[in-house]
């Protein structure tokens, strides 16, 4: 069990000698000689860890001093995404006949690639269309995993459990990506009889594209999708549930027909009920994104909920926008649930170029931002993969601009999709050199309650032209991440590490500078920060 691993860790001193790579942060703040206790704030889900290696510290005792008070650098913080697509095999797996070795080989290098490219969590789809990736008593496999609906992976595995244990190995966070009212895909193959669209046929209606949609209007529907979410939340050790932009389907999918919704219209009408077609429909998803919201914190409070909607809530707002209108093609009041604060992130898909007249990135991002009344995340969706440019590159590093400059202290966006970070050579380069040049934490996110961390305790002992620094803490199953601080000279840096990363040879000299004091601070699930632990080094 992960418990009995971290308390054997903690009986043990925490004296481990491996070295993990890391990113380090050239913030620089001269030590003065006030105090500044900084307050701690944490949540109470833990999240999963392979078992650690550890062995006493060898070598005299550290020549340090006792704890001391300081200013610590600000740590970088902005949410940086991907989202992973499974529908019609887009992202993962490359296709439905894989082995399982050859899904964990391509799960491995998408999180490794984010990693390393300092991205700090990914949008993994697990229910593309009333399917799953994961070991679901409610719905069946996808046949987007094995070639067919309802066949189980051989040898049977849990792909989101593999998910999960990876990324957070890697100090990502894992968002699952549900679709909630598709009920089968065209992609899909064959509606079989493990099909929700066969399973639950009374609540499904066929569009005359060929896909199956539930009816968000029946109770049944939002009861059914209720318990997926919160099956899902209970079982797995996520850090949020994330939905896409499909509610009532676009209107190319039953080729500009309405949608075919009137036997829940009739009943809804002859039970007296007062609310016009539109209203009617744009009140079902109203009522259900409410409830899932709270669903979810009432199951695991550090569990966050958010939405990537259409971006744009209607045509001219503001001044100037075109297209498509999410509130009366898809029933979707977006601007609605972030008046009310039913996300705890809200990412509209800003699709388009920065000069685009009738669709501008940045009057659309301000327009949102005007909107969030409840100061929830606002964490825009870039199209890296195929916006119409000539440089995609630079393009997109001009929206992180943009998107930071509106965004300040609580800016991130994500990017649509993996493969626009890997298909295209130069984007990773240009954004690694560039934006990305440093490791950054997730922002906080105030708005939910959390139990404080506890303050890590610090070992340092000298081991010649090194300091061998290890950490602990007493409520370690907590912690997500740690911050080492080391400062040279006077200055301070930082370095994000991953939460079985326990100790570090600290070179006492480096480019010429003495090292003066190292510290430590632990982080827990939603990015907040425990109190730190400074001592400084003679």
């Amino acid at each position: 069990m992960r418990i009995n691993k971290l308390k054997l860790i903690v009986l043990l001193g925490v004296f481990a000698s491996y070295t993990t790579s890391c990113s380090v942060q050239n913030n620089v703040v001269k030590t003065p000689s006030t105090k500044n206790p900084t307050k701690p704030t944490n949540n109470t889900n833990p999240p999963k860890v392979n078992p650690v290696a550890v062995k006493p510290a060898t070598g005299t005792a550290a020549s340090t001093e006792e704890n001391f008070r300081t200013n610590l650098p600000e740590i970088k913080r902005e949410f940086r995404g991907a989202w992973i697509a499974s529908v019609a095999n887009i992202n993962w797996p490359s296709r439905n006949d894989l082995t399982v070795d050859q899904q964990k080989a391509e799960a491995i290098s998408m999180l490794d690639m984010l990693k390393d490219n300092n991205f700090n969590a990914a949008i993994f789809q697990i229910r593309p269309s009333a399917d799953a990736l994961y070991t679901s008593n409610i719905e069946p496999w996808s046949y987007f995993l094995t070639g067919e609906t309802g066949t189980a992976p051989y040898p049977n595995y849990d792909p989101l459990q593999f998910w999960i244990e990876e990324a957070h190995k890697r100090g990502l966070e894992l968002h699952v990506w549900l679709n909630p009212y598709r009920a089968h895909h065209t992609n899909g193959g064959a509606v079989n009889k493990l099909s929700m669209a066969n399973k639950l046929s009374d609540i499904v209606v066929r569009l005359k594209n060929g896909m199956y949609w539930f009816d968000p209007a029946n109770p049944k529907t939002q009861g059914h999708v209720s318990n997926v979410v919160k099956d899902i939340v209970k079982r797995y050790d996520i850090d949020a549930v994330h939905f896409d932009d499909y509610f009532y389907p676009y209107a190319t999918y039953n080729k500009g027909a309405d949608f075919p919704d009137n036997a829940s219209w009739s009943a809804y009408v002859s039970s007296g009920g007062i609310l016009s077609r539109a209203d009617w429909r744009r009140d079902n998803v109203n009522k259900f994104v409410e409830r899932i919201y709270k669903e979810i914190h009432a199951e695991k409070n550090n569990v966050r909920f958010g939405i990537s909607p259409f971006g744009i809530w209607k045509p001219g707002y503001p001044a100037g926008i075109i297209g498509s209108s999410q509130y009366d093609e898809l029933y979707a009041d977006a601007k609605l649930w972030l008046n009310k604060g039913w996300v705890d992130y809200f990412s509209p898909q800003l699709y388009w170029p920065i000069d685009s007249k009738g669709q501008s990135f940045e009057a659309l991002l301000s327009w949102w931002q005007s909107e969030n009344t409840m100061n929830r995340h606002l964490w825009p969706g870039l199209n890296t993969v195929e916006i119409k440019v000539s440089d995609r590159p630079a393009e997109i590093k001009n929206q992180i601009a943009i998107s930071r400059n509106i965004l300040k202290n609580d800016a991130g966006e994500i990017h649509w999709s993996i493969a626009g970070l890997t298909r295209n050579p130069n984007m990773l380069p240009a954004l690694k050199s560039g934006p990305y040049n440093e490791k950054a934490l997730v922002p906080k996110s105030p708005w939910i309650k959390a139990v404080p961390l506890q303050t890590p305790t610090l070992f340092i002992a000298d081991n010649g032209s090194f300091a061998q620094t290890s950490w602990s803490t007493k409520n370690a199953a907590d912690v997500f991440l740690w911050v080492l601080f080391t400062q040279y000279n006077g200055v301070w840096q930082t370095e994000i590490l991953t939460l079985d990363t326990l100790s570090k040879e600290i070179p006492k000299s480096k480019d010429g500078k003495k090292l003066n004091a190292v510290a430590i601070k632990a982080i827990d699930r939603l990015g907040n920060e425990s109190d730190y632990t400074a001592r400084k080094i003679k």
